[in-house]
């Protein structure tokens, strides 16, 4: 089987203008062939977050996610990135600065057989992504080398997008990992509570000496028989900015 080399592009230390190299494991090689692509994704599934509090006060969040979408090439002739795409991404962000770091693995299904695998390694920086991408084309003896760029939303809402393999891709910025202590993120509950005279009470709402509280379906049975010549404690919890029924009883 004829063996070729994909170059996607490369601008990186260490090529010269021309998106040419000199590197390992390039023995055996009878062509280099300049490809491009794009590719954009929807929300993510099989999501995680964290996040932590690091010794110098700035918030690092942790996501992983598997993002599906569509990959296009933009070579005539070229069909090795143009299909269905999954990426599976971790990122690792200073949302305090808005810097970081994205990588993992992305999988483009080509309709004519086979798949175009890589690994990509990138640093984030105010939204975008810019770095590598290593791996092989749909023949698994082509290799596969070029700079990755996309937007990319860190939420659980967000994804990939106006992202490009080679063809343009956009500059990035330079990041450091150190050491450190990460404590985890402490969420603040607010709650409050309230004895004495029921003055106003509905199934959507109820008011205890003076504090109203939003009343959840799951606890609007527990009303029953309440009314405002009624004694009752009540405790409630922030949720959402409104003060929410977690507990009532009758006094």
């Amino acid at each position: 089987m004829k063996r070729t080399l994909i170059l996607a592009s490369v601008a990186l230390v260490a090529l010269v203008a021309t998106g040419f190299a000199v590197a390992h494991g390039i023995d055996g090689t009878k062509s280099a062939n300049s490809v491009s692509g794009t590719f954009a994704t929807g929300v993510p599934s099989q999501f995680k977050t964290r996040s932590c509090t690091t010794s110098d006060g700035k918030t690092l969040v942790a996501t992983e996610g598997v993002y599906t979408g569509t990959a296009a090439s933009t070579t005539a002739g070229n069909t090795d990135l143009t299909g269905p795409i999954t990426l599976k991404a971790r990122s690792l962000i200073n949302s305090t600065d808005g810097v970081g770091v994205v990588s993992g693995t992305l999988r483009i299904d080509v309709a004519s057989g086979g798949d175009t695998v890589a690994h990509f390694d990138t640093v984030y920086s105010a939204g975008q992504i810019a770095g590598l991408a290593s791996g092989h084309a749909q023949d698994p003896h082509g290799k596969l080398l070029g700079n990755l760029s996309s937007a990319f939303n860190s939420s659980s809402t967000g994804g990939f997008s106006s992202g490009k393999l080679g063809g343009g891709t956009n500059g990035g910025a330079a990041v450091e990992l150190g050491p450190g202590k990460c404590q985890p993120s402490q969420a603040v509950k607010e709650t409050s509570e309230a004895r004495g005279n029921v003055t106003a009470v509905s199934s959507t709402s109820i008011t205890v000496a003076g504090l109203t509280c939003a009343v959840p379906a799951g606890l609007q049975s527990k009303l029953a028989g309440l009314t405002t010549t009624s004694r009752a404690e009540i405790h409630c919890s922030l949720v959402g900015g409104v003060n929410t029924l977690v507990k009532v009883e009758k006094k």
